[in-house]
Parts: structure tokens; C-alpha cells; sequence
């Protein structure tokens, strides 16, 4: 019996450490397009420290969980100075459910407050022309973008995760 429990526990183990090992290589290879957010990530992960989803992290702090694209899960941000930095794979678009379309760098900044991501750089939008966006703010049912000038959108396009399309050039 004492053989048997033997080696259904050396079983288990073994799976559960190929399981751990198999899903730390798959972190490395998800975050390889993004090798210095990736290692802090990594080190945070090994340390035991789990960031919550972007998409968390933005509800949390009232802003739609769709203003990035749906791959960009690789962030930091910095509690005290409020600075969020999202790394994204490649270069892309999303189209929003408004006709707005939003491209986005591989690395996209801001300062993160209730309800108000400014100072935002790696982010523009289309209005005739690319125009940079600076601020996204969130008042009730509406989504404010400033490139520019101020254009108030729907909040409810916004909600909804979408797929970036990867685009040649930010």
C-alpha cells in the first residue's frame, strides 16, 4: 500500500510541477515583445505578487475596460505616483462599436485617478487626421477623449474588450 501511495504522490507532484513550470514558460513566452515590463512582471510573479487584469484595474478606477486593446495584459503601475504603463505586443487599431478607432504604440503612459487617465502618451485617435490623445475621462454614461479638443463618446462603446489589428506604423 505505502508503495502504491508512493508513487501516486511522486505522480501528483511531478504533474503539479510540470504544470507550475509549463505555466511560467508560457508567461515568458506571452511577455517576450515587452522584455523590460515583462521581467518586472516576472520578478513580481516569482515574488508571489499578482497584479489584478488591466481591465480590473480600470473598473476599479471607474474607466471603461475596453480603452485598450484585449492582449494588452501586461501593465505596472505605481501606487504612490499613480503612473500606469500597459505594454502592448505590436503597434495596433481597435475599432469601437461608434466607428471611433483608437491606435495604440507598444507602450502606452498615463497618470491613473478616479475616473481620468491624463497625461497619456502612445495613444491616438482618428479625426479627419491621427491626433494624439491626452486624457480619458469618465463622467456617468460618457467617455470624454481630449486630442486636441474634448469629444464626448458613448461609455457603452467602450465596455467591451476588443482585438487589436496590428498596423505598420504608430
Amino acid at each position: 500500500m505505502d508503495q502504491i501511495l508512493n508513487k501516486v504522490g511522486s505522480y501528483w507532484f511531478s504533474q503539479r510541477a510540470n504544470k507550475e513550470m509549463n505555466s511560467v514558460g508560457d508567461d515568458i513566452n506571452s511577455l517576450s515583445s515587452s522584455i523590460e515590463g515583462g521581467a518586472k512582471w516576472m520578478v513580481n510573479k516569482l515574488k508571489g505578487k499578482m497584479q489584478k487584469p488591466l481591465p480590473e484595474l480600470l473598473k476599479e478606477y471607474d474607466l471603461p475596460v475596453g480603452i485598450f486593446p484585449r492582449d494588452a495584459t501586461n501593465y505596472e503601475f505605481n501606487e504612490e505616483t499613480r503612473k500606469l504603463t500597459v505594454f502592448i505586443h505590436e503597434v495596433c487599431e481597435v475599432g469601437y462599436k461608434d466607428s471611433s478607432v483608437v491606435r495604440f504604440s507598444t507602450v502606452v503612459t498615463g497618470y491613473l485617478e478616479k475616473g481620468k487617465l491624463s497625461d497619456i502618451e502612445g495613444m491616438k485617435t482618428k479625426v479627419m487626421i491621427w491626433v494624439k490623445v491626452t486624457n480619458i475621462s469618465s463622467e456617468g454614461s460618457k467617455v470624454i477623449f481630449t486630442a486636441g479638443i474634448k469629444k464626448a463618446r458613448s461609455r457603452e462603446a467602450y465596455e467591451v474588450l476588443r482585438d487589436g489589428i496590428g498596423v505598420d506604423k504608430f
